[in-house]
């Protein structure tokens, strides 16, 4: 007889990682299990080196405040992602009081975040960004200067040899963080949701719902081939690129006319004693036009077991799988009369990511380390290495006005009855993965989630409200967690 359980959460990453883990805490009597493909947790988007571990809080990410066509600045975007972060960082504080996540400084390390500009108008735009931001509760302590002795101070390898007289700006707050979302979903996985039982090398691969409501899971053994099947009342697809795929195979309607576009990335990095020391930062700065906003390029302290390197990109790739580890049909196979004029809407209105995408591909080595040298003049080719990112598989669907568009954001599918959902997309993502995995509770249990709401908010104090429009409470939030994960203010 097939086993029923509560709850399947197909994929290792972060996301079903958070969500077992929040499950845990309100439901802890449920049966929880997660099928993941590879041998282990964590290998495609969640992996330290497959993403720039930045805790998007838009403190210096400038694509979440674009400049309008007035010249204005609107910071409604970049505060609604940090107060999303901030919902995240009240969890992991929670769950290191628990003593559950062990010593904090195994998946979060203070590292101020910055943002560096060349050019006449950049300074314009970036002064403007700053005023937007400087008296925004979430933002207190932001700086902003265009002497480049004090840019030296904060990231010397930005300055060292750079050519005087050149126009240049940067901001910089403190209290930005490095984080590594693979230790963080080992962590989850193995401390914060005991009662979800890891199933690795094992892929799903045909869901069906059942007269009764529940959902049936067939799949194989990566290894060995062997078949198995379940049945789970509630189904969650956390599977990266694959979640189009997976949900296409359900057949909920909610995902009619929806499709991905896989981007994939490279990053050149160094683990050269004497030239990290030189950088404690992350570093972005505008796009190249065309180019997607996840490749904003950045340089970046990342700390992966205890070891700092430094990273800068990311250079666009292509492939037509949907992950790393995917297949060479991916972006076929997706194509249904759904979402086919979508997909030809975006292809049609959107030459110049084509363009971008084409360039970044005929790029020689030499070029790649030409555009770091411009960020950091003194960088040496024998210092740096490339290393493969991962892949984005970017949300296209439906649109009135257009017949479809290019979305670079996350979104959740889930089907009206709320038996089962799925995350696509990327950027914010990791980040934010606890307000995400709050909105699926509220979404798919709406039943339940009135009696859950009262350990919700012992874990996650502003849980429903904001923070940004009462100072005294941010800054007592941002103090608490701070001291908690060790991290500057």
């Amino acid at each position: 007889m097939t086993e029923t359980v509560d709850v399947a959460l197909i994929g290792g990453g972060i996301m079903s990682a958070t969500l077992a883990a929040l499950i845990h805490q309100v439901q802890p009597d449920w049966k929880v299990e997660v099928y993941e493909r590879l041998s282990d947790v964590a290998l495609e988007s969640s992996n330290p080196w497959n993403n720039a571990g930045t805790g998007h809080a838009a403190l210096c990410e400038l694509n979440y405040m674009p400049q309008s066509k007035d010249g204005s600045v609107d910071p409604a975007k970049a505060i609604s992602i940090n107060e999303q972060f901030q919902l995240s960082r009240q969890f992991w504080s929670y769950l290191v009081d628990e003593g559950v996540l062990g010593e904090p400084a195994t998946f979060i390390n203070s590292t101020p975040h910055m943002t560096f500009v060349r050019g006449e108008k950049d300074v314009e735009y970036l002064r403007k960004r700053y005023e937007a931001l400087k008296d925004q509760p979430l933002f207190a302590g932001i700086e902003f200067t265009e002497d480049p002795a004090v840019i030296a101070e904060w990231a010397p390898l930005l300055i060292n040899r750079r050519e005087v007289g050149e126009r240049i700006a940067a901001t910089r707050i403190t209290a930005g963080t490095d984080v590594d979302f693979g230790s963080l979903t080992h962590k989850l996985f193995k401390e914060a949701a005991p009662q979800a039982t890891l199933n690795l090398n094992r892929e799903i691969r045909h869901l069906k719902q059942l007269s009764d409501g529940t959902w049936r899971l067939r799949g194989r053994h990566t290894l060995g081939r062997t078949p198995f099947e379940v049945k789970a009342k509630f189904v969650f697809v956390g599977a990266g690129g694959w979640a189009l795929k997976l949900l296409q195979k359900s057949g909920i309607p909610e995902i009619k006319g929806y499709g991905v576009f896989p981007i994939g990335g490279q990053f050149l990095r160094t683990d050269n004693p004497e030239v990290v020391a030189k950088h404690r930062a992350k570093v972005y700065s505008q796009a190249s036009v065309g180019a997607p906003p996840m490749s904003v390029p950045h340089l970046d302290t990342r700390v992966v077991d205890g070891q700092a390197s430094l990273l800068f990109g990311p250079y666009a790739t292509f492939s037509p799988k949907f992950m790393k580890k995917g297949s060479l049909g991916d972006i076929v196979t997706q194509v249904r009369p759904g979402n086919l004029i979508p997909m030809l809407s975006v292809a049609k209105d959107n030459p110049s990511l084509i363009s971008y995408l084409v360039g970044q591909l005929m790029q020689s080595r030499k070029q790649k380390l030409d555009a770091l040298r411009e960020f950091m003049p003194t960088a040496k080719d024998k210092d740096w290495y490339l290393i493969e990112a991962g892949q984005r598989a970017q949300v296209m669907k439906k649109d009135k006005d257009k017949g479809g568009i290019l979305q670079f954001g996350t979104e959740v599918i889930s089907a009206a009855d709320g038996s089962i959902a799925g995350l696509l997309g990327a950027s914010p993502g990791a980040s934010t993965a606890v307000p995400i995995m709050l909105g699926i509770l509220r979404k798919c249990f709406p039943d339940r989630i009135a009696g859950w709401e009262p350990k919700l908010r012992e874990m996650i104090p502003t849980y429903g409200s904001t923070l940004n429009e009462t100072p005294s409470k941010a800054n007592e939030v941002l103090e608490r967690t701070a001291g908690t994960l060790d991290i500057s203010l």
